[in-house]
């Protein structure tokens, strides 16, 4: 008798894993995310570009941007920072920005060496030294990117590395300027 009563609390912490790893690991949707939060402009968010200078995401206002917070010491960022550059490439236009905003915190020092090394010719260095953008955007791990309509409202989140060279994936972000539709756009796999 005693070995059912070890499975009711352990039954009830699987079920409450489950809904807490479904709730972190869905994606939000513009539709799911409450009106209150879908007005939050993340325009002012402010760091600075290689050469040290001021930048903020409104300077993108008016193009969508896809805003990759990522460090040279995670190697999920690594290993998916080529594929980002290729998707500027593949996709990038006046209408969408990537904008890879490392945290490291000896800054350029730490991401110009890594892009000569991997060759990224399409991706701008922004940096955050401070980490001040994590927590005004509510990043709690790397990487995460956040996809920003033009009027600098996050409309989707991934948390978590992303396969940007899968058609799927710009073909979801083409879809998504030709009308904001997050439809196509998959939640993060856990591996």
């Amino acid at each position: 008798m005693r070995v059912l009563w070890w499975c009711v609390p352990i039954g009830l912490l699987a079920l409450l894993s489950l809904a807490i790893g479904m709730f972190v690991l869905q994606a939000p949707d513009e539709k799911s995310i409450p009106a209150s939060m879908r007005a939050t402009s993340l325009s002012d968010l402010a760091f600075t570009n290689a050469q040290g200078e001021a930048i903020s995401l409104a300077e993108f206002r008016g193009r969508v941007t896809l805003l990759n917070v990522w460090a040279t010491w995670c190697a999920p960022c690594r290993e998916e920072m080529p594929a980002l550059d290729r998707l500027q490439q593949a996709v990038g236009s006046d209408q969408i920005k990537v904008v890879a905003l490392s945290i490291d915190r000896t800054g350029n020092e730490a991401v110009q060496p890594f892009f000569d090394e991997i060759n990224v010719k399409s991706l701008g260095i922004y940096l955050d030294p401070s980490m001040n953008v994590m927590e005004a955007a509510g990043v709690v791990g790397l990487p995460t990117t956040l996809l920003i309509s033009r009027e600098g409202i996050e409309v989707y989140r991934w948390v978590g590395p992303v396969e940007w060279d899968l058609p799927r994936t710009a073909n979801a972000i083409r879809l998504y300027l030709e009308n904001g539709s997050t439809s196509q756009f998959q939640s993060p796999t856990v591996n």
